[in-house]
């Protein structure tokens, strides 16, 4: 039986692709799932066109972030921190600190799009880097300072 496949599948291929596979398989198995459509005329004008509306929608996305991106360039932050002796932080600056200083100047930003490997724990000037959508980052500067 053809048919074609609406989500990504590891052992099948990508969503969109048209394979053949067993009556019973496919019956059984991939359709009732939602896996998979029968690989019929209507179906296949149906899944071009969502194909279509998702690259639309993404290359908007792709659009918004890069102006994000762009704004995010032109930022600097400073947190001000307790410090200890050796310019040591009492803490750490995180992800959410970050994001909540963005959110002071007016752009919200969910944390995990900011890309720390690990929190800050030392005074100075550091660009972070910020995944925005698929393709585009950015990179804010963040001062931390004494408090």
């Amino acid at each position: 039986m053809k048919i074609i496949l609406r989500k990504d599948t590891e052992s099948l291929g990508k969503a969109g692709d048209v394979l053949v596979v067993k009556d019973g398989y496919a019956r059984n198995y991939l359709i009732p799932r939602g896996i998979a459509l029968e690989a019929t005329e209507g179906n296949l004008r149906q899944i071009e066109e969502e194909r279509r509306q998702l690259e639309r929608r993404l290359e908007r996305e792709r659009k918004s972030a890069e102006v994000l991106a762009s704004q995010l360039e032109k930022i600097s932050l400073t947190i001000k921190m307790k410090v200890g002796e050796e310019e040591k932080l009492f803490g750490s600056v995180t992800a959410q600190m970050i994001a909540e200083a963005l959110e002071a100047k007016g752009i919200t930003l969910d944390k995990r799009h900011i890309e720390l490997d690990e929190p800050l724990k030392t005074l100075g000037i550091f660009e972070v880097p910020v995944k925005l959508a698929a393709g585009v980052t950015s990179k804010v500067k963040v001062w931390i300072v004494r408090e």
